[in-house]
C-alpha cells in the first residue's frame, strides 16, 4: 500500500478487483431477492394506485357511484392520495431516524393496508376520499425509508442499479393495477372497482411479510453506536462472511469517519437542510427534482389517460382500458431496461438528455393534438398515441431511472431521510396541484393546455444545466462533502485507507487482533 495518497479512491479499487457477480455470492443473492418484495415493491403501490384510478374512470359502476365526476370533482378523487402523502411529511424523518429504516417501512405498509381496505369498502364519497388520504399518508414513510435502505445496504457495485430499479417497480404495480381493472370491468356492479381497491393492499402485505428477512442499515446502526452489528452486516453481505476481506473494513471506516465529521457541525431538525451553503444547494436541487419528476406531464398519462383518449375520438371503454394496460406495460419494459443502462453513465448528462427529449416529445404531442382537435384528422390522433408511447423512454432515462440514486448520493447520512422527505414534499405537492389542474385544463383549454408543460420542460433543461452537480463514480461517504471543504473529503478517504492497511497488517501478523 506504500505510496498511496489519502485521497485515493480506496473502495473503488477494492470494488474493481472484485470480479465475481452478485448472483454467484449466496449471501448477497439472498439479500437482493428479499429486497425485491420488501423495498422494491414499495413503488408498486403508487403505480397500482395511478393505473387503477386511470382505469376506474372507464368503469360505468364507478362513474355512477360517484355521479360522473369531471373537472375539479374528478381532480379531488385522484388528488386526495397526495393530500394524504403531504400530511405525513413532517413525521417521516423523525420516525425513520429514530426507529430505523425497517420499522418505518412496516409502519407505512400497515397504514396503507388499512387505507386500501377502507377504500374498497367505502359507502360514500366522503369515506372514499378519507380512505385515499389515509392510504397516501402511509406510502411516503415506506418510500423514504425504502430508498434510503437500498442505497445504504446494497453492495457498492450494485447500489446504483438497486436505486434505479426502485422507481422502475412503479411500472410493476401499474401493470398489475391496470390488468386487474381490465378483468373486473366485466363485473356489472360496484365490485368492479371495490375489488381492485382492496387488492391495492397486496404490495404492502408483502413488505410486512419480508420485513425481518432484511438487516437494518449499517449506517443507521453506526449512527446509534451499534458499530459491531454494522460491521458484521457488511462482512456477511459485502464480503460473503470473509473476515479477511478488506472491503467491509474500508466501508466501515468511511462510514464512521463521515458520520463523525458530519455530526460535529450539524444542527438538529429540519433546519439542518439549510444550515450551510452546500446544504441549501442540496435542498434547492431536491425541491426542483421533486417538481420535475411530478410536473413534467407524466400525471396526465398516469391519471387522466381516459379523458385524453376521449379528446382524440377513442370513446369505447373497453378500448380505453386496453390502452391503459398497454401504456403501463410499455412503461414497465422501458423503465426496467433503462434502469439497467442509465446508471452506467454520468447523472447530469442523463438528466439533460431526459429533459431535452421530453421537450421534443411534448412539442410533437401538442402539435398533433392541436391538429386533431381543429381538423379532426385521424392521422393526427394516431400521432398523439405515438407521442404518448414515446413519452415513457424519454421520461425514464432520467426522472425514473436516476431520481432515488441521485437523492441518496447528494445527501449526507444525517439529512438523507430529511432530504428525500423534502423532495417528496415538492413532488407530492406538484402531483397534487397537477391532479386538480389537469382535468380542468384539458376540459377548458384543450390542446392549448399542453403548452404549459412545453414551457415548463424548457425551464427544466436550463435549471439542470446550471445547478445539477455530477455524482457519478463515487461512494456515498465521498459524496458526503460534495459541496464542502476538500479536507473533509480527504479525511474520510484517509480513514478508509488506514482501515485497509490495518487489516492487511493484522492478517500478515498471525495472532494480531483485527
Amino acid at each position: 500500500m506504500g505510496g498511496v495518497s489519502a485521497s485515493d479512491p480506496v473502495i473503488e479499487r477494492l470494488i474493481a478487483a472484485d470480479k465475481i457477480r452478485w448472483y454467484r455470492k449466496p449471501n448477497l443473492r439472498m439479500l437482493y431477492l428479499c429486497l425485491v418484495p420488501f423495498c422494491l415493491c414499495i413503488e408498486s403501490t403508487s403505480g397500482f394506485d395511478s393505473s387503477m384510478m386511470n382505469g376506474m374512470q372507464a368503469l360505468t359502476p364507478w362513474q355512477t357511484f360517484f355521479n360522473h365526476p369531471t373537472g375539479g370533482s374528478l381532480g379531488l378523487l385522484v388528488a386526495c392520495y397526495n393530500i394524504g402523502a403531504v400530511t405525513s411529511l413532517p413525521f417521516i424523518a423523525l420516525l425513520s431516524d429514530h426507529v430505523g429504516r425497517r420499522w418505518s417501512i412496516v409502519f407505512g405498509s400497515t397504514v396503507m393496508i388499512i387505507g386500501a381496505v377502507m377504500q374498497g369498502l367505502s359507502k360514500s364519497l366522503a369515506m372514499f376520499v378519507f380512505a385515499r388520504i389515509f392510504l397516501g399518508h402511509g406510502i411516503v414513510y415506506a418510500i423514504v425509508a425504502g430508498s434510503a435502505l437500498l442505497g445504504e445496504l446494497g453492495h457498492p457495485k450494485e447500489r446504483q442499479f438497486l436505486g434505479s430499479l426502485f422507481n422502475a417497480f412503479f411500472g410493476v404495480g401499474a401493470v398489475v393495477g391496470a390488468g386487474i381493472v381490465m378483468r373486473t370491468r366485466i363485473i356489472p356492479n360496484d365490485w368492479s372497482w371495490r375489488l381492485p381497491s382492496i387488492l391495492q393492499a397486496l404490495p404492502s402485505t408483502l413488505q410486512i411479510a419480508f420485513a425481518f428477512t432484511i438487516p437494518e442499515s449499517p449506517r443507521w446502526l453506526v449512527s446509534k453506536d451499534r458499530g459491531e452489528e454494522a460491521l458484521k452486516i457488511l462482512i456477511k453481505y459485502h464480503a460473503e462472511g470473509d473476515v479477511t476481506d478488506r472491503l467491509p473494513y474500508a466501508e466501515y471506516a468511511e462510514i464512521r469517519s463521515a458520520l463523525e465529521i458530519e455530526n460535529t457541525s450539524r444542527k438538529r431538525g429540519y433546519m439542518e437542510l439549510f444550515q450551510s451553503r452546500g446544504m441549501r444547494r442540496r435542498a434547492l436541487i431536491a425541491a426542483m427534482l421533486g417538481m420535475f419528476t411530478q410536473f413534467s406531464g407524466n400525471t396526465l398519462l398516469s391519471q387522466y389517460l381516459v379523458p385524453i383518449l376521449q379528446s382524440i375520438g377513442i370513446g369505447d371503454s373497453a378500448t380505453q382500458v386496453k390502452y391503459n394496460v398497454g401504456t403501463q406495460a410499455w412503461g414497465l419494459v422501458v423503465g426496467v431496461v433503462l434502469a439497467v443502462i442509465t446508471p452506467r453513465y454520468p447523472r447530469r448528462r442523463m438528466y439533460l438528455l431526459c429533459s431535452s427529449l421530453l421537450v421534443i416529445v411534448y412539442t410533437g404531442w401538442t402539435i398533433a393534438q392541436a391538429r386533431q382537435q381543429i381538423t379532426g384528422s385521424p392521422v393526427a390522433g394516431i400521432a398523439v398515441l405515438v407521442m404518448i408511447f414515446l413519452y415513457s423512454p424519454a421520461y425514464c432515462i432520467g426522472y425514473n431511472a436516476l431520481t432515488y440514486v441521485y437523492l441518496v448520493e447528494i445527501f449526507p447520512f444525517y439529512v438523507r431521510t430529511k432530504g428525500i422527505t423534502w423532495f417528496q414534499f415538492f413532488g407530492r405537492s406538484s402531483n397534487l396541484f397537477g391532479s386538480f389542474l389537469n382535468p380542468i385544463g384539458l376540459e377548458n383549454a384543450k390542446w392549448k393546455y399542453l403548452l404549459v408543460y412545453v414551457c415548463w420542460l424548457c425551464f427544466e433543461v436550463v435549471f439542470i444545466y446550471l445547478f445539477f452537480p455530477e455524482t457519478y463514480g463515487r461512494t456515498l461517504e465521498e459524496l458526503t462533502f460534495l459541496f464542502e471543504q476538500q479536507d473533509k473529503r480527504d479525511a474520510v478517504a484517509k480513514n478508509a485507507l488506514a482501515a485497509v492497511e490495518h487489516i492487511e497488517m493484522a492478517h500478515a501478523e498471525p495472532g494480531k487482533n483485527v
